[in-house]
């Protein structure tokens, strides 16, 4: 009876220690080590050092001009990497290929200021786009992801409606869903809020805190300092050809 208590109590043991290892073992999404981004000849950015895990919510400051759009495009590889290491999503930017390039942007949701909607489409054709262009082709499957995401960002009765009879902030909601189609792995949201009066930009932010909490791994590249005050988390700021964390305070 001991023996059978004793095995019992190791099996146990080793079950509450795996799991406690599998916890504590972060899944690295995005990594850089000793990576310098260039603009053509121009050096951007040099010795880039940055690491986020699963889960994280991160946001890229920094200004006009000091590198946050470069550093966003090698992420998505539209600018590729030549000097240093960089991965992202279990793809290898250093030695990634044009013709993988597809599959790492299938890993990413990309959310822009500009929210690039098709104008000539309502949202429901917008996300059915997306969706086509990505291989789906099961229609039921196509229409319950698609009522899905505009649940999740509050937007579930606009399907029927053209981008030009919503609001910005509404438009930039569409603009998130879409980016949530494929459930990627990292979502980059490129000043989401950099076309939204401070309300809006706010009720942006809670959609985007929300999905974050839901699990979805976020960076953000920003401007709006009262966000990062509201909201504070890890930040990264481009400054003299550098990247760097820097601490946020609560107001």
């Amino acid at each position: 009876m001991i023996h059978l208590q004793h095995r019992v109590f190791l099996s146990v043991l080793r079950q509450n220690t795996s799991e406690k290892i599998k916890l504590n073992m972060p899944n690295t999404i995005l990594e850089f080590k000793d990576a310098s981004i260039f603009q053509g000849l121009n050096l951007v950015l040099s010795d880039v050092n940055v690491k986020m895990d699963k889960g994280d919510f991160v946001y890229l400051i920094g200004k006009t001009g000091s590198g946050k759009s470069s550093f966003m495009k090698t992420l998505y590889a539209d600018i590729p990497l030549k000097v240093g290491d960089g991965s992202i999503v279990d793809f290898n930017l250093k030695t990634l290929q044009e013709k993988d390039i597809p599959f790492l942007r299938r890993k990413l949701g990309v959310v822009f200021q500009d929210f690039k909607l098709l104008t000539d489409r309502t949202v429901n054709d917008n996300l059915l786009f997306v969706l086509k262009a990505t291989g789906w082709k099961d229609k039921s499957a196509m229409e319950t992801r698609m009522e899905e995401v505009l649940d999740k960002v509050g937007m579930k009765t606009t399907g029927f409606k053209f981008p030009h009879e919503l609001s910005g902030g509404e438009q930039q909601r569409i603009a998130i869903a879409r980016a949530l189609l494929n459930d990627p792995e990292l979502i980059l949201a490129d000043e989401p809020t950099g076309n939204l009066d401070p309300q809006t930009s706010i009720e942006v932010m809670e959609v985007l805190q929300e999905i974050n909490k839901n699990g979805n791994t976020i960076l953000m590249a920003t401007h709006d300092y009262a966000l990062l005050l509201k909201y504070p988390s890890k930040t990264l700021k481009c400054e003299d050809n550098k990247v760097f964390e820097v601490v946020q305070r609560r107001a």
